[in-house]
């Protein structure tokens, strides 16, 4: 097999990733029509499909800068052809991600591709593969929320609405926690390549646990009420309403009894 066939094949999209986006645009297309019997259960699929879309392509933007970088490791580990599977952690990026989102309705961050840093030169480029992850969050955010500050509403059914502004959140909350500078999370990682050595030794071994620090820090009512605000303060930015967001979860939650307001009419 030539080189050049053998990276077109490190690069070729899975096939479980396209099954993923299928799924995502069938079930959006059900959520856009009302098409579905049930309307949460589509909100639920659509949601939960473009958030583990969306995971992937956190993932890819870490492995994509790094390739960029100087790290050619990343295109034999699969992490450019998008297959979820193919990551270093795949529990801690897409299953606790996905029951998160199931059990509390917010975008937790989850654990990064392996990337050779060894073979990265320069500070700003190991600051920029940090970044890209939650960057690619910041993308779809502006996707997602763009019919809402674009002020391009009219003709959009209102379920869809409900799901895109609750989307829009999930990555929101994602972003934010991944941008803090916790070891272990993508915003430590900005932030590494800048400290002295004996820093980076001293904060090494906490660097594991940094998923479970961030729920931890969520538990404290302080820290708890001042992300929200910073969430909040973001959506109303964007001109989602707090009620479209409220109402995209309740739905997304087909199993509870969806409010009377937020059912379509």
């Amino acid at each position: 097999m030539s080189t050049t066939t053998h990276r077109h094949d490190e690069r070729r999209i899975s096939p479980v990733f396209l099954a993923i986006l299928a799924v995502m645009a069938v079930t959006g297309w059900a959520v856009w029509t009302d098409f579905a019997a049930s309307p949460g259960l589509a909100v639920f699929l659509f949601v939960a499909s473009a958030w583990i879309v969306s995971l992937c392509l956190h993932e890819y933007a870490h492995a994509r800068t790094a390739l960029h970088g100087g790290d050619i490791t990343v295109g034999a580990r699969g992490y450019l052809t998008l297959n979820p599977m193919a990551y270093t952690h795949a529990v801690l990026s897409i299953v606790l991600p996905v029951l998160f989102v199931i059990l509390g309705g917010i975008g937790l961050p989850g654990g990064a591709v392996f990337i050779d840093r060894g073979r990265v030169r320069g500070r700003w480029k190991h600051s920029l593969i940090s970044a890209a992850g939650p960057l690619a969050n910041v993308l779809f955010a502006a996707v997602c929320t763009a019919p809402f500050w674009l002020g391009a509403l009219d003709g959009v059914p209102v379920t869809f609405q409900y799901a895109l502004a609750f989307l829009a959140f999930l990555q929101v909350t994602a972003a934010i926690l991944n941008l803090l500078p916790v070891p272990g999370l993508d915003g430590y990682g900005v932030v590494e390549p800048w400290l002295s050595y004996s820093v980076r030794r001293q904060v090494e071994p906490v660097a594991p646990f940094g998923f479970f620090i961030v729920i931890g820090l969520l538990y404290v009512p302080a820290v708890n009420g001042a992300f929200f605000d910073l969430v909040d303060t973001v959506m109303q930015a964007l001109d989602v309403p707090d009620s479209s967001r409220a109402c995209g979860f309740d739905l997304f939650r087909f199993w509870r009894e969806t409010p009377e307001f937020c059912r379509p009419a």
